[in-house]
């Protein structure tokens, strides 16, 4: 399991890698690739502002309309997810362990 927790710098955000990576260098505007995925220009600019995430539909939109997957981009979001969770204080962290459950693939039967 990766630990993020060590990580200073959080994963970049899918809408810094959507901008920097494709509207950038292929002039596109938000604008425009809204109109062309289908989606309001706010439901985008907010992606792309760092300010909203990407849900499975966006991922089969970009992943189809950049030839990437829909996985990239999924993947992009949930190590952001994940990461913002982890450094972020919550009830999650007082779970413990459940007695009985071992390492890595050892799999027990609650009753």
């Amino acid at each position: 399991m990766l630990d993020r927790s060590k990580k200073t710098r959080p994963p970049s955000h899918p809408g810094r890698i959507l901008r920097g990576l494709y509207l950038d260098p292929m002039r596109l505007s938000v604008s425009a690739l809204a109109a062309h995925l289908g989606v309001s220009r706010k439901t985008l600019s907010k992606i792309v502002n760092e300010r909203g995430s990407i849900t499975p539909d966006m991922a089969q939109r970009l992943g189809r309309a950049f030839n990437t997957g829909p996985e990239l981009w999924l993947n992009l979001q949930q190590n952001r997810d994940l990461w913002d969770s982890e450094h972020t204080p919550g009830d999650w962290q007082k779970v413990e362990l459940l007695p009985g459950v071992g390492g890595v693939g050892q799999q027990q039967v609650l009753t």
